[in-house]
């Protein structure tokens, strides 16, 4: 194991790649549903070393979605299916804690890890989109800070049912007749303002003890939930002194709520786009970029804005617009880059086609190694979710190309350290709440 502090590495896997247009690229396989293609790059990621591979989820859609998101197979579904074809990598999905229900997401998330040896991670997101309400016979889209406070409850919830079992509790005692160690399972019996919940959960402790928990959340409700309750968070940030801000400001609170913040992981996405020479790289992003339908792309920045920006001048600045219920950091994240680099919404919606606001990096493979060096001995990340513009090719150099040169600089792991995910990010084992409540009263 190595001593030396190194980069954490994940892999946003969208089967049509993260750039809008890139599908188009005579290089790209794409499709949400090919299999063999998420297969192959699942197996890439592991060969790299990776710490896990994530499958964002969404709960609407359209023929003017992004392609990665038109069709999609159900993510738990899908890290089911791939917790056979990989042996080490971490297996991470999004649910919803709007749209979902505590036992059967804490059902499902520890049967994941159960089923692939101590590998899952569960993405809690609050759901953005007013849309999606209407696909679950809801009424209203909760308020921004009603979904957090949902979502805290929620999270509540969750870690209550995973620690319905001991460590142990399964006995198999033939001679006592004793199946399960006496007063080893535990009823929650949760009563709260969203749940009622009684327990306990028909799953034994999987063996992270808890799934690690992820959060995406960059709003101040996000960061203060996140600062109490995640392992790691996914951001968007566009310059190093944005990413220094937040992870810096992030950890201050997790030290507040009484945690070693060297035990939330910060991960903002990145899109590489791979060149043999910053020519080449150019050039590819350019085409890229030539290749962008302009109807999908003033779609893909009102979904961001939380504003529909169809009817404004492309070719002027960015209007004022009030504030979002939906993508609330997205929006400001957005907004400013807009004033500061006195951007155009056509320029705006060029940079969101890209990597929908995450930040974009270009060059050769020594380039692309620099610019996440920086980043990370500067304070601004722990590590970085990679989101290629298309697959397989553009994440094949990043793994081939890349990662070798971060090795030798000694910021990127050469081996799995351990058989769960939790060891492999350098995460502790989360306690069972109920025996420490026991020990406690003793």
């Amino acid at each position: 194991m190595s001593t030396q502090k190194q980069m954490r590495f994940g892999l946003f896997l969208q089967g049509a790649g993260h750039h809008v247009a890139g599908w188009r690229h005579p290089e790209a396989e794409s499709g949400g549903e090919n299999l063999q293609l998420i297969q192959r790059v699942a197996a890439t990621a592991e060969a790299g070393k990776f710490d896990l591979v994530f499958l964002a989820d969404g709960l609407t859609t359209g023929a003017d979605a992004h392609p990665s998101t038109v069709a999609r197979i159900e993510p738990l579904i899908l890290l089911s299916m791939l917790s056979v074809t990989t042996k080490n990598i971490g297996l991470a999905a999004t649910a919803s804690t709007t749209y979902g229900e505590p036992f059967s997401t804490a059902r499902a998330f520890a049967s994941l890890d159960h089923v692939s040896g101590g590998r899952a991670a569960w993405n809690a997101v609050t759901t953005s989109y007013s849309r999606s309400a209407a696909n679950f016979s809801r009424g209203e889209h909760p308020a921004h800070d009603e979904r957090y406070a949902i979502a805290e409850e929620f999270l509540q919830v969750v870690r209550g049912l995973w620690d319905s079992f001991d460590d142990g509790a399964i006995i198999k005692d033939k001679a006592s007749g004793h199946f399960v160690k006496p007063g080893a399972i535990h009823t929650l019996d949760h009563k709260g303002k969203y749940f009622s919940v009684k327990g306990p959960l028909n799953v034994s402790r999987s063996p992270q003890g808890h799934p690690v928990v992820i959060q995406a959340g960059s709003s101040a409700p996000g960061q203060r939930l996140a600062a109490r309750t995640a392992d790691m968070v996914f951001t968007a940030q566009q310059t190093l002194e944005e990413g220094q801000a937040f992870t810096q400001g992030l950890k201050r609170q997790v030290r507040e709520f009484g945690r070693n913040p060297d035990h939330l992981l910060v991960l903002p996405g990145v899109c590489p786009v791979i060149g043999g020479t910053e020519a080449e790289a150019r050039a590819l992003y350019a085409e890229l970029q030539g290749g962008i339908d302009p109807a999908a792309a003033t779609r893909l920045l009102s979904d961001r804005l939380g504003h529909d920006i169809s009817g404004f001048d492309l070719d002027g600045p960015l209007p004022e617009l009030p504030a979002s219920n939906e993508l609330q950091s997205r929006a400001k994240l957005l907004t400013d880059l807009a004033r500061t680099q006195n951007l155009t919404l056509r320029e705006l919606y060029y940079l969101v086609a890209g990597a929908r606001g995450h930040r974009i990096v270009w060059g050769t493979p020594e380039q692309i190694a620099d610019a996440l060096e920086s980043w990370f001995l500067a304070g601004a990340a722990d590590g970085f979710n990679i989101m290629p513009p298309f697959f397989p090719t553009q994440f094949d150099r990043f793994v081939d190309d890349v990662l070798p040169i971060l090795r030798r600089r000694g910021l990127a792991r050469s081996d799995y350290d351990g058989p769960t995910l939790r060891e492999n990010l350098g995460l502790p084992r989360p306690e069972n709440a109920f025996t420490r409540q026991a020990e406690a009263a003793e």
